[in-house]
């Protein structure tokens, strides 16, 4: 780092080092010198002093280059951002490069593959994404040998402590090596990706590898979450996928605190985080690897004791035995065979459900025995066995199969011991009431598989019938066009029966999270902190909280995301429909433009120039007098062409948007009688009383505009007729009246008379290009004031600019004169 930085040096670059760590390193020591160092921000903690790089003062320093040594670094407390790359982003964002170092063990994804070669652990760590992000990643590769001499020869540690440094035991740095070989080599596929993409060769690519690692919320999650990150990152595009199956009528006893670490740990290496519900955990999880199209899966070894298996194989056995294609890695940890408790917990109200479900299908039967026992020889077996029959019948809704086994089981022995001879025992006597109760048994256990299976089948098919529903209304809203996104995003609330919904989406794929719709209270912002996460692809995502939804419901939520982001892609459509409009409208006044320039702006050229060759003749003895109107006209020709010229510069101003006003406060006395008597050519009144309170403007705006006002009034009205120019008070705004005494404008024309380039019938051809009113109108609300046309009583049109009051009160003047509404001459000079 510190040789690129004299190398940039050597070639006129500005370099400053915003932190390098000597760690009394000689050799180190001897690169910096010579290079400006910014100095260090001092902190203090725990009655202990600290240095950090001091951002604020790199970035008022504004170098072209910044050396930031020791990327992972965690910042003292009190520090502006928990980690040293959080720092570089935020002078990335102001536009400095840095060149930063980083060591192989501090990467994220191979943190804990180099603390099992080590032996060190490291806690100190940085994001893969953040180092890929990087222009140009650069691997210092010395040969193993190399590395080891350096401890040796005291480069690195004090000679006395080399020999206790256990990473330089002989084949860590080899393996290391290659480790960091293996992770440069796929930023190089990236940047081969780039090029080929940037020159556009169509070469066949391998297919991408998209990884699912299965969590519990175990311990064990983080070590199979990098391991399943360096799967996804062995090929290029790789994506990484962690899901987390909770089991619906139970907790899965996992711990939230490790969920919420691990759901972090995913997002910091670039994946993504997804929990499903269901109670076959392997055919949840098989369901939601073949709806993301994944190509491997990671599990954990099982933490089952050996006397658990008992109960059937693991997860992990099972899923591999159904997996077909996907490959599946059974990948071991510290945890394996441990135990925990695999017995499922059951939820408050699964777990009353069931017990009153096993209730009534064993106590149920006594019940009809408590009846017909009184009735014994008065009803048949058959009829007994009716009775039992819809009993077990009315089980099988309610709990399930297995509990209306037990009802028909129960039912036959009570059948046997109380109602056929001989009673209080379980011999029978009569061969005909042993096929009797084997038959009830059978058709018992028959009719309860078949109601069993028929429940089953009409949850099913609601749910089916309501996923038809929900697709033929996502089908519809596409061929209307429909694109609404909160009415999508309620229809899926109502759908889903959550709490909220949100659309997010996000710069690149790794840029922050930004919600650009959602329905519902408190709607996720992230997706690791909502309870079901559908992702569209790596920048957009549709999340959904107040409830965790099961794996089946994918399908549907995958339909609802497409239309959620077509949606978008609608209304940034419109967007840009909307730009095209203005760009549109902006060619249509730029045809305008030189359309009018061509034949407005030669009047008052032509008037200067005649004037000019008529002075030069030598032909043409002038007279003083002749002279002296000759360069009158010269005058104002040049004085016309200059407020065309204004006009149209204001009006490009104003349609680029780089109008900024500098408001302050002004009275209206100070302003309007200098720009009325600039522009006007007639006898104008001016009343605007000393007593009025301050106005929150800009003098150069209300200037022009107050002159294009008058400039038009006078343009319109009868010679012999003044202009009224009046200000008066109103509530909280000041109102100035510019009144003339023309033919006025029909009612549909006083919106459009403030369009550029609009002309009107009685506007004379020789006089301006249409922009004086749009000008005044845009400089108006530009100082957040307004500018609107009325009739005035009598005949003629007054405009009223209004204007904000100030909320200073207005300071003290002096005792001269106020200027009285005839001191302005009715023909000022030019």
């Amino acid at each position: 780092m510190l040789d690129e930085a004299r190398r940039g040096l050597r070639h006129g670059t500005d370099v400053v080092v915003g932190v390098v760590e000597c760690h009394g390193r000689p050799r180190t020591e001897e690169l910096l010198a010579g290079l400006e160092v910014v100095p260090r921000r001092q902190l203090s903690h725990r009655c202990g002093s600290f240095t950090e790089m001091d951002v604020d003062a790199v970035i008022a320093r504004r170098p072209q280059v910044v050396l930031v040594d020791e990327l992972a670094h965690t910042n003292a407390p009190g520090s502006r951002h928990k980690k040293r790359w959080q720092d570089v982003e935020q002078l990335l964002d102001a536009g400095i490069d840095v060149i930063s170092t980083v060591n192989v063990q501090h990467l994220e994804s191979l943190n804990a593959v180099v603390e099992s070669i080590t032996g060190v652990a490291q806690h100190e760590t940085v994001p893969d994404g953040v180092v890929r992000r990087a222009d140009q990643v650069q691997l210092v590769d010395p040969a193993p040998e190399a590395l080891r001499r350096r401890p040796a020869h005291g480069n690195v540690y004090p000679p006395e402590a080399a020999a206790s440094a256990d990473r330089f035991r002989p084949g860590n740095p080899t393996a290391l090596r290659e480790l960091a070989l293996l992770w440069v080599a796929d930023r190089v596929d990236e940047y081969l990706r780039e090029y080929r993409h940037d020159h556009g060769i169509d070469a066949a690519w391998r297919a991408r590898e998209r990884v699912v690692v299965a969590l519990t919320g175990g311990p064990e999650g983080d070590t199979l979450i990098r391991r399943a990150a360096r799967i996804a990152g062995r090929g290029p595009g790789g994506e990484l996928l962690a899901v987390h199956v909770a089991r619906s009528n139970a907790p899965s006893g996992c711990s939230p605190a490790d969920l919420v670490r691990q759901r972090r740990l995913v997002d910091s290496l670039g994946g993504t985080f997804h929990s499903v519900v269901g109670d076959d955990v392997p055919g949840a999880l098989l369901d939601f690897a073949r709806g993301v199209d994944a190509t491997q899966v990671v599990l954990g070894g099982s933490r089952r004791r050996s006397w658990q298996y008992v109960r059937g194989p693991g997860v992990g056995a099972t899923f591999a035995a159904r997996s077909g294609d996907i490959d599946t890695h059974i990948v071991t940890h510290e945890h394996v065979g441990r135990g925990r408790d695999t017995t499922p917990k059951r939820s408050g109200t699964a777990r009353g459900r069931a017990v009153a479900s096993w209730a009534v299908a064993l106590l149920g039967p006594l019940v009809p025995a408590a009846v017909l026992v009184p009735m014994r020889g008065g009803v048949a077996l058959p009829g007994d066995m009716l009775l039992f029959l819809a009993l077990t019948v009315g089980v099988a809704l309610f709990g399930g199969l297995w509990q209306a086994v037990s009802t028909a089981v129960v039912g036959s022995l009570l059948l046997d011991y109380y109602l056929t001879a001989p009673t209080h025992t379980l011999k029978i006597a009569a061969p005909g009431n042993v096929l009797a109760l084997v038959v009830f048994v059978v058709i018992a256990l028959a009719v309860a598989s078949v109601v069993d299976l028929a429940a089953r089948r009409a949850q099913q098919a609601a749910r089916s019938q309501a996923e038809a529903d929900t697709l033929s209304f996502l089908a519809g809203s596409v061929l209307r066009g429909e694109g609404a996104l909160p009415a999508l995003l309620e229809r899926v609330r109502r759908t889903f029966g959550v709490e909220s919904v949100a659309v997010l989406q996000r710069d690149g794929s790794c840029g922050p999270w930004e919600s650009v719709g959602s329905i519902g209270p408190n709607p996720p912002t992230r997706p690791d902190t909502a309870d079901v996460e559908v992702p569209v692809d790596e920048s957009l995502a549709l999340v959904l909280s107040g409830r965790a939804l099961p794996a089946d419901t994918r399908a549907v939520l995958g339909a609802f995301a497409a239309q959620a982001a077509l949606a978008l892609e609608r209304r940034t459509l419109v967007a840009e429909a909307a730009e095209a409009r203005r760009l549109g409208e902006g060619h249509s006044v730029d045809t305008a433009l030189f359309a009018l320039v061509a034949r407005d702006l030669r009047a008052p050229l032509a008037v200067i120039k005649a004037g000019a060759s008529g002075l030069r003749s030598h032909e043409v003895d002038w007279a003083r007098a002749e002279r002296a109107e000759l360069l009158a006209t010269i005058e104002a020709g040049a004085d016309r062409l200059d407020q065309l010229i204004g006009n149209l510069l204001d009006m490009s101003r104003l349609r680029m948007g780089t109008i900024e006003p500098l408001p302050s406060d002004i009275a209206l006395e100070e302003v309007v009688p200098g720009a009325v008597a600039r522009v006007a050519r007639t006898a104008v009144r001016v009343s605007v009383p000393g007593t009025l309170p301050t106005v929150r403007a800009d003098p150069e705006l209300l200037d022009r505009v107050v002159a294009n006002l008058v400039e038009n009034a006078v343009l319109h009205t009868p010679p012999e007729t003044p202009v009224i120019v009046a200000a008066e008070v109103v509530r909280d705004r000041v109102e100035l009246r510019v009144v003339d005494r023309g033919p006025g404008l029909p009612d549909d024309a006083k919106d459009r008379v403030f369009e550029a380039f609009a002309r009107h019938g009685d506007a004379p051809r020789s006089r301006g290009v249409g922009l004086g009113l749009a000008v005044a109108r845009g400089f108006a609300e530009a100082m957040h004031g307004s500018l609107a046309a009325e009739d005035t009583p009598g005949g003629g049109l007054t405009m009223i600019l209004t204007l904000p009051a100030s909320t200073e009160p207005r300071p003290e003047l002096g005792s001269g004169p106020e200027p009285g509404p005839d001191d302005l001459p009715a023909e000022p000079a030019s």
